[in-house]
């Protein structure tokens, strides 16, 4: 008696594109792409939403500062992850399946719009550590950023 095993499932650049633009800061395009330790970037990723939750105010919480590094991670992902060739894909994340048709725009419409929304998120980061450096230092004192 032989055990079938159930074939493997084709994955789509389309999908794990707005996984990682979406999801990326928990790690779901690896759970997606079965990468070994998805579970460690998303354990991370809710300790420090969970940190967040405890301060007082959760945007000048440390632990917000470091959630930037998997979100901009997700977003970087994405844009490689859609506008690598289908062929390279196929190798390393679908090998021995037989793509039927070839991506067309999707992956570089997602890619597009990751990188739209990813470099508003990175300006927002920089602005927020910014202003918070520079209060922490005494270089707004004066300035009146309230009205």
């Amino acid at each position: 008696m032989t055990i079938q095993q159930a074939a493997p499932a084709f994955r789509h650049k389309v999908t794990v594109g707005l996984l990682a633009a979406v999801l990326g800061c928990v790690g779901a395009h690896w759970w997606y792409l079965k990468r070994p330790y998805a579970w460690l970037v998303s354990l991370i990723s809710v300790g420090l939403m969970v940190a967040c939750g405890f301060a007082d105010i959760w945007w000048e919480n440390p632990a917000f500062f470091l959630l930037f590094i998997p979100i901009l991670d997700g977003f970087i992902e994405a844009i490689v992850l859609c506008l690598m060739s289908d062929q390279r894909f196929d190798a390393r994340y679908n090998p021995g399946l037989v793509r039927h048709q070839p991506s067309g725009w999707g992956p570089v419409l997602v890619a597009g719009f990751t990188l739209l929304i990813g470099t508003v998120a990175f300006m927002f980061g920089i602005a927020m550590i910014v202003i918070y450096v520079w209060t922490a230092l005494g270089w707004l004192d004066g300035l009146d950023l309230k009205g």
